[in-house]
């Protein structure tokens, strides 16, 4: 990775010495401010002018408060950080799992039932029934569902239940009959139909498998998806986010989103990926819309290379440890990589999905033969910033290419600490030296891009935060063969979710540290994320989230 300088020459210098009044909308007094360009913090103020950090330095005197017409609060030395990003984020699914069946978070596979139960028992019948959220991997049956499970209630009700990760539903009987999916049913290509051994479908259907029940169930509405939207953005500023890069979406969702813009409701900053197909095409075609207010840019393309480890989708070079298979890959080759090459020509930024193994190589392969097809023609371009989405699954050869083309890694700690219940099962404990590997990353020169994958996980910033410095679960545990090496410092935990997602949106000189002249973005806590011991960041408490200059969210 490039070595990284913050610009501060078109700025004013850092201001420390005592000022006879303050120019400011928003004065934050008395805090334990982190700045995020060190490791050290120090009690202070910091001034806003408009969506501008105006100031940062000693704490204000009575007199330089007392003439000042600004909004000053105390903060009474609450922790001050830079605004936290998620670089990886679902907003819409955010909202949908706030507005509608969640399952997330539940123990067993029999609680998650009798909750569909009671909620299909308030609905009509032939109504769908549509959860999101369940999990196996905690669950004592060690088992997904099946149809069967969900025939017991429902003979009259269609049922779709999709798995946390997003690559995998369970659908009951009804639905596979009214998508005639029967024994006969081919595969699609980049996804799979389970079945039993006597090749009748479980009702398990596996990444572009679900294409298949797409067209029958019930089309949300644009009003939905604002709905969701916006219920996202109150969840988000609630726990600290100031921003959320979003990976895959339509104009649609863009549309929406510049109407919530419009209306002064888009609390955090959006950086957009859409999706790949016509979406791309249309970026590619119209080239990257960049906001000068920073907060709804679209520059980027989401592409799917595998599936997931949970549901067995993600391209592994060998067999799965615990299933015959080696996953499946979703995109193709002939539509990808000229896809590569027009958004490399636009200026247009990658991030492709990318779990397994297998799956990381492909992506790195197709990659590096865009670029030198690039250099071939003469094609002179600065490094483009492409991205791996994900990143679980890397072979140390691959981890090195990493650094030799330049590619962000796009990482989510939390994954780290849900899959330790599974992936090892998945992988083995050899392959699973080369899953989840922050600390070797950084190690070779990269920054890591910190997200959440929320609704996938649950979406927390103390959670992140956590998971990359104690790379166990919120109960203290880890696996066997965890790898507790990879854990990273707190800086570094810092950086991951603040600056280095700045670098991977080309918004570092204008956020991800609180420095005069950037973008007034903080997310403050009750506790010292810095310090206090790692189960206790679990219970810190986020209580007022700054963006642009305005608060957003006080607690």
């Amino acid at each position: 990775m490039r070595a990284f300088f913050i610009v501060t020459s078109i700025y004013a210098s850092l201001v420390t010495a005592a000022i006879e009044c303050i120019d400011a909308d928003l004065i934050l007094h008395h805090g334990n401010i982190y700045t995020g360009t060190n490791d050290d913090s120090f009690v202070g103020s910091i001034a806003t002018k408009g969506s501008i950090i105006s100031y940062v330095g000693n704490v204000l005197s009575d007199t330089e408060l007392s003439c000042s017409d600004a909004k000053i609060i105390d903060l009474s030395g609450r922790y001050v950080f830079p605004g936290f990003i998620d670089a990886h984020g679902h907003l819409k699914g955010i909202g949908y799992r706030e507005l509608t069946l969640n399952l997330q978070g539940i123990s067993s596979l029999n609680e998650t039932l009798e909750v569909v139960r009671n909620y299909l028992s308030t609905k009509n019948a032939g109504e769908w029934i549509i959860g999101r959220g369940w999990i196996d991997k905690i669950w004592p049956e060690k088992r997904f569902p099946s149809r069967q499970d969900l025939d017991s209630f429902s003979p009259k009700n269609p049922v779709v239940l999709e798995r946390a990760d997003g690559h995998a539903v369970v659908v009951n009987s009804l639905v596979l009959k009214l998508a005639n999916i029967d024994s006969s049913t081919p595969d699609p290509q980049g996804g799979f139909i389970e079945k039993d051994q006597d090749g009748e479908p479980t009702g398990l259907l596996v990444d572009m498998a679900m294409n298949l029940i797409a067209d029958l169930i019930p089309k949300l509405t644009r009003d939905n998806d604002k709905d969701a939207f916006l219920e996202g953005i109150k969840r988000n500023v609630s726990l600290g986010w100031t921003q959320i890069h979003i990976p895959g979406g339509t104009f649609d969702d863009i549309s929406i989103l510049d109407e919530i813009k419009s209306e002064n409701n888009l609390l955090q900053r959006i950086y957009f990926m859409v999706s790949d197909g016509a979406p791309a095409d249309r970026l590619i075609k119209n080239g990257p819309i960049i906001d000068p207010e920073h907060f709804l840019t679209i520059r980027a393309i989401k592409m799917y290379a595998d599936g997931a480890l949970g549901s067995r989708g993600a391209a592994l070079l060998e067999k799965y440890s615990d299933y015959d298979g080696r996953g499946v890959f979703i995109f193709l080759e002939e539509d990808t990589k000229p896809r590569l090459t027009k958004a490399l020509n636009k200026g247009i930024q990658i991030g492709t999905h990318a779990i397994g193994d297998h799956g990381n190589r492909v992506v790195l392969d197709w990659y590096e033969e865009t670029f030198s097809k690039a250099k071939k023609n003469n094609q002179i371009f600065e490094s483009p910033r492409w991205r791996i989405e994900h990143s679980q699954n890397i072979m140390p050869v691959d981890q090195r290419r990493f650094v030799e083309l330049d590619i962000i890694p796009s990482m989510q700690p939390s994954h780290a600490i849900g899959d330790l219940h599974f992936a090892v099962e998945r992988l083995g404990l050899e392959r699973i030296n080369n899953a989840y590997v922050w600390r070797n990353l950084i190690d070779q020169g990269l920054i890591i891009a910190g997200g959440t994958d929320a609704p996938v996980e649950i979406g927390d910033p103390r959670i992140e935060f956590y998971a990359a410095i104690a790379r166990k679960d919120v109960d203290g545990f880890h696996a066997e063969g965890w790898n507790l090496d990879q854990r990273i410092s707190r800086f570094e935990a810092l950086k991951m979710f603040t600056i280095w997602p700045a670098i991977a949106s080309f918004q570092e000189n204008v956020k991800g540290t609180i420095e005069v002249g950037k973008l007034a973005d903080f997310s403050i806590f009750d506790k010292d994320l810095m310090s206090i011991p790692e189960l206790e960041i679990l219970e810190s408490t986020n209580v007022l989230t700054v963006v642009d200059g305005r608060i957003v969210y006080q607690k």
